[in-house]
Order: structure tokens, then C-alpha cells, then sequence
């Protein structure tokens, strides 16, 4: 059985897309890179977000989502599901992104990347795949990717195997903190993550204000 690896490493501009009659400006276009791909700051080179106030920065830095997961989304009859259709920056294979430990690190060709948190959906995602109603599906499934911080910059290539460095002890993976928006004692739990992102610490303060 292969190693859990690096599919495609894939980058894009900012471009304007017409959407109900306005123009709306994304980077959610990306498409696979050959060679090695450099990652500095919060950014692979040649890539770049719309909006930084919902996306990219320290804790959605990189954005990985899986073969694994693009197969589901082939089988309910979605075209084109494949490699940066959705706007990641790394297509994985061979690893469940959703069951990945928030705070787990990985190893890929000389980076080290930290798993942040799970993606909630935007109507961009809506956008590029053509469906305005996408991003309810794409939440109700818990099919979601792992966003990354940067702990080492370095460069990753397609190819690169992925090799886990460290997972905390605390068990609570992003499928537990996509789940917790629905679930208050899942939301709870989620305090036991350190480095917990703003949105998640609402989240999980807010259920335990409630008692729940």
C-alpha cells in the first residue's frame, strides 16, 4: 500500500468572475503546478486569496483537500471532481484529512505544516463548481479538508510523502470540530486544543456558557 503522499501541489491568482449579474473577485481558480513549489509566510509561490478577512493567513495558511474525498464527490454525480476544483492548495491521497488531529503536524518534502481547522464553506465554492447550493452539501457530508498554519517554510512537490511528526493526545480530529456546530458537547470538547482558532473558541465557549 503506498505511503500517504502529495497528489498535486496547485496555486492561482486573484481573478474577476461575473456571478448574478456582479463581478466578484477570487482565487478559488487554482491549477497544478510541476516541480517544486515554494512556501513562505502564509503563501505557496504564484498563489494568493481575494479576501483574507475569510480566507488564507496564519491559520488557513494551506488548504488540503483529498482524492479520497473528490471520488465521494464523483459518485453523487459531480463532474470534474478532481485535483483543485475546489481551491486547495494540496491534493493529498492515501489520508483521511477529515480524521487528522487538530494540532497534528505534518512533515511534507521540507515543510512542516500544522493542522488548524476544517473549511466552512463560502458561496465562492458555490461558484466554481456551478451550484449555489454546494456549500450546504459540501458541510453536510464532513467532507471538508484540513486547513494548515505554517510551522517550517521549505518547498513540496507532487510526489512529496506525507509523514506525521507529532499528534496530540487530546483525540479531537476536524471531522469532531466540523460536527461541533451542530453537536454542543462535541463544541465543548474543543477547548482542549491549544492554539484553538477564534471562531472555534467562540464556539466551544459558547456551549459551555450554555451548559451544554
Amino acid at each position: 500500500m503506498n505511503e500517504p503522499n502529495i497528489l498535486s501541489v496547485n496555486v492561482g491568482a486573484i481573478r474577476e468572475v461575473e456571478w448574478r449579474d456582479e463581478l466578484v473577485t477570487t482565487a478559488i481558480w487554482k491549477s497544478p503546478v510541476t516541480g517544486r513549489v515554494a512556501l513562505r509566510g502564509v503563501n505557496f509561490a504564484g498563489d494568493d486569496q481575494a479576501d483574507r478577512t475569510v480566507h488564507g493567513g496564519v491559520d488557513k495558511a494551506v488548504y488540503a483537500y483529498s482524492r479520497e474525498d473528490y471520488d465521494y464527490w464523483k459518485s453523487t454525480g459531480l463532474r470534474d471532481a478532481g485535483p483543485a476544483l475546489f481551491g486547495e492548495n494540496l491534493t493529498t491521497e492515501g489520508i483521511d484529512l477529515s480524521g487528522v488531529v487538530a494540532g497534528e503536524q505534518w512533515s511534507v518534502g521540507s515543510v512542516i505544516l500544522e493542522a488548524a481547522q476544517p473549511r466552512l464553506p463560502c458561496f465562492k465554492l458555490g461558484i466554481r463548481v456551478g451550484d449555489s447550493h454546494f456549500p450546504r452539501r459540501f458541510l453536510a457530508a464532513l467532507r471538508m479538508g484540513a486547513y494548515f498554519r505554517v510551522v517550517q517554510e521549505g518547498d513540496v512537490g507532487a510526489g512529496d510523502v506525507i509523514r506525521v511528526s507529532n499528534r496530540p493526545a487530546h483525540g479531537v480530529t476536524l471531522r469532531d470540530m466540523a460536527a461541533s456546530l451542530q453537536d454542543h458537547g462535541k463544541a465543548a470538547g474543543l477547548l482542549q486544543i491549544t492554539n484553538l482558532p477564534a471562531f472555534w473558541r467562540h464556539v466551544a465557549t459558547r456551549a459551555n456558557e450554555n451548559g451544554l
